[in-house]
């Protein structure tokens, strides 16, 4: 996933419904001999059947949360889409306008406190690793990093085939990821993981090897291919960024009729066009382990 070099204003068309990160804070500066817990945090975004066709679906959000043994004070911190699920998946197609246009950037946020209820209710909030106040600054230090410059959210991970070993075409950039990214840096800072089974939720379409169509300028602009343009908008059209979850759902099951009865996906990675020749099984939403990660410092006696 590339980086940038600074995050784009938001355009006002791109409206959320719910406000993005309304109780945040900044990252509090920890006093250096603090003893940090560290919770994984998972709950159920939605929960739902769909006849045989994909079952039960695990499609879980993850946080991390903190607890200072010096001021007893949690905290919570999350990375989620700014303007809902949807719009980072589809983008508008505006009137006058050629190109699709995308509301999409995801961004960390953070706040005091933890809903114990929420996770423990409908999923996991378990103690994973004790870390430094010195390492949580240094955390924080990162995660300022991470935001300024990993700033679209993408929902996809492409790959060849369902196999283990399978050629990951395109990875996913979700709210996982970034707390997958977060352990990992306490791990190089020197934090030890508890042995605890640890899962995440990854949809994946399945593609032969992808076809880059070009950028936004370059396929709809002035100089640009009308045949393309045409056949990408056709593709994005049944699929409107809708505000709610459950449309979200409903738009995805066009979208595997659409992948399936024409083998074909165009993809939007990177301010970038891929087309996709979809195969079987086209599309699989999957909860699989991964485990906690082993640090790369000596490690910090609790």
């Amino acid at each position: 996933h590339r980086r940038f070099d600074y995050r784009p204003k938001t355009d006002p068309y791109c409206q959320a419904r719910y406000t993005f990160c309304p109780t945040g804070s900044a990252i509090p500066l920890m006093k250096e001999e603090d003893v940090i817990e560290v919770y994984r945090l998972q709950a159920p975004v939605w929960e739902f059947k769909y006849g045989d066709l994909l079952g039960h679906l695990k499609i879980m959000h993850d946080a991390v949360g903190f607890k200072s043994s010096l001021t007893g004070k949690n905290y919570t911190m999350e990375w989620y889409e700014l303007f809902q699920l949807g719009n980072c998946t589809f983008p508008h197609l505006r009137p006058g306008m050629d190109a699709p246009f995308w509301c999409n950037q995801g961004a960390a946020c953070f706040y005091e406190g933890i809903d114990d209820a929420h996770w423990k209710a409908n999923g996991t909030l378990v103690l994973v690793t004790t870390i430094s106040g010195t390492m949580f600054n240094e955390m924080a230090q990162w995660v300022k990093y991470d935001n300024e410059t990993g700033i679209y959210y993408e929902t996809w991970t492409v790959q060849a085939s369902p196999d283990k070993k399978s050629t990951v075409w395109f990875d996913s950039y979700e709210c996982s990821k970034f707390i997958l990214r977060t352990y990992q840096k306490l791990a190089d800072l020197g934090a030890v993981f508890k042995k605890i089974q640890t899962n995440y939720t990854s949809i994946i379409l399945f593609s032969g090897e992808p076809i880059y169509l070009g950028n936004e300028t370059s396929i709809f602009g002035p100089q640009g291919n009308k045949t393309l343009a045409a056949a990408i908008r056709d593709f994005y059209n049944p699929f409107k960024p809708h505000q709610s979850v459950r449309e979200f759902f409903v738009d995805l099951f066009k979208i595997i009729d659409h992948v399936i009865l024409n083998h074909q996906f165009y993809l939007f990675y990177n301010l970038e066009y891929w087309f996709l020749p979809m195969k079987s099984p086209y599309l699989k939403i999957i909860y699989e382990e991964i485990p906690l990660p082993v640090g790369s410092k000596a490690s910090f006696g609790v």
